[in-house]
């Protein structure tokens, strides 16, 4: 697609709302109560709405498929999300590695879908995410990649265009880029 919008695709934990460490390990929230949003998101995402920007959140939840996450609670959270910021779409997984769908990132059936859905120019559009598997997501669509560095992750390994400390560094990366 080359005649359509730009639009940014975000991942969710991490990137829009805390992970939580559940055995050392991190992980999304499971119930309403432990959704917290990420320091800046609302400015940041504002700012990027102000801009003409397409916003799309794109999840993995695999914690359905395992049965530690109700459709319902995943519903409140996403209800939740959509009344706090200016997101145009959201775009779940539900499934885990053993299912091998194509919405499962790192591959880009989420964005593909949405892409097509709401007429993005994906080689104009950014991928934000805070794991490997996002900025593959990403690439794989033919997105730039914003990796925003967290202790949990490769950092300069998964070798996404930019790597930035949070949502508002990364807001500000797309906002210059703008034409």
């Amino acid at each position: 697609m080359t005649s359509g919008r730009a639009a940014i695709f975000l991942d969710r934990d991490g990137v829009i709302n805390a992970v939580i460490m559940r055995d050392g390990k991190v992980s999304s929230p499971c119930l309403l109560s432990e959704f917290v949003l990420e320091p800046g998101v609302e400015e940041a995402l504002s700012e990027l709405r102000r801009s003409g920007l397409l916003l799309f959140v794109v999840t993995n939840q695999p914690d359905i498929r395992r049965g530690l996450l109700s459709p319902q609670s995943l519903d409140a959270i996403h209800a939740r999300l959509r009344a706090l910021l200016p997101v145009d779409d959201i775009a779940f997984c539900p499934h885990d590695n053993v299912d091998e769908c194509d919405c499962r990132k790192p591959k880009p059936g989420m964005l593909l879908d949405l892409a097509k859905r709401w007429h993005v120019d994906l080689s104009r559009s950014f991928m934000i995410g805070d794991q490997d598997r996002d900025i593959e997501c990403g690439r794989r669509a033919g997105c730039i990649t914003i990796l925003l560095g967290k202790s949990y992750n490769s950092g300069l390994e998964a070798k996404a265009d930019y790597l930035v400390s949070d949502i508002t560094a990364a807001a500000g990366v797309i906002l210059a880029a703008q034409p």
